[in-house]
């Protein structure tokens, strides 16, 4: 096939209510990436009005923060054979980020800083805890080691190093990881809780994360990794991708490690 005939249909969970902090860029990036190798690529907007079988589509599934409230909103509306069609699509390996709040709606449940507590679909073995209002939020810059084993492998294969991502945090729960495995390592701020260490989750083809920025602009080649995972899934074969031109992102990472005084050898730039 040439790329002229390869299709992804992204699925964007509630992008008016969970796009906080520039997650709507992760979107964006993804897109962009598939149009400059010629792919025909399709954003469905997976809100209110979207049903199970929208949901089913999708071929990749990009979703954002949220504050509170919002939340609520989107726990009530995810339910039944909606909720049921986005787990089917998790653990049949579609693969997808998933950034702060929506992480959060995929683990068993996240209990605010005040309110009832909001039940998640339980998809990703983990629970999130906010410690009250007057509790400081893990805010600031993110250097996380990617060390979910198949994904590093896959990261390492692609980069030719090991990865490394760049990201931003700014958020006020606490999630512990269960039985799911992390993301990664953090080797700059705070990650999950600002005290073992860990950043996000990772399950099936799902990468749960804090990091912000947004994500993807800042490490290309993790959107690469989910566009190559998704033709790969869709179209049963093998398919590698025409490299790009990230060097003007490539400085931006080094410039940023560099800021951060953070020493990592051997990595993609």
């Amino acid at each position: 096939m040439s790329s002229q005939e390869f299709e992804l249909i992204i699925g964007w969970l509630y992008p008016t209510l969970m796009s906080t902090y520039g997650d709507r860029g992760n979107v964006i990036c993804i897109e962009r990436r598939c149009l400059w190798r010629g792919f025909n690529v399709k954003v469905l907007p997976l809100d209110q009005n979207a049903t199970a079988a929208d949901i089913r589509s999708v071929d990749l599934i990009v979703g954002g923060g949220a504050q509170d409230r919002q939340q609520e909103i989107v726990m009530r509306d995810l339910q039944g054979a909606k909720a049921e069609a986005l787990r089917e699509k998790i653990e049949n390996d579609t693969p997808g980020v998933f950034t702060c709040g929506a992480p959060q709606l995929l683990g068993h449940y996240y209990e605010p800083g005040f309110g009832q507590r909001i039940e998640g679909l339980g998809i990703l073995d983990m629970v999130s805890v906010h410690p009250g209002e007057n509790t400081r939020r893990c805010i600031g810059n993110l250097v996380v080691e990617v060390t979910a084993t198949r994904l590093a492998q896959d990261l390492e294969q692609m980069t030719g190093s090991k990865a490394y991502l760049i990201g931003f945090e700014n958020h006020g729960g606490r999630t512990k990881l269960l039985k799911v495995e992390a993301l990664g390592r953090v080797v700059y701020g705070l990650g999950n809780n600002g005290e073992d260490g860990t950043e996000g989750a990772f399950d099936h083809n799902a990468i749960a994360t804090y990091s912000h920025g947004p994500l993807l602009p800042k490490n290309p080649f993790v959107a690469d990794w989910l566009i190559q995972t998704a033709l790969r899934l869709k179209y049963q074969q093998s398919i590698s991708l025409s490299p790009l031109d990230d060097s003007l992102a490539m400085q931006a990472r080094a410039a940023m490690f560099k800021r951060l005084k953070v020493s990592l050898p051997h990595v993609v730039m």
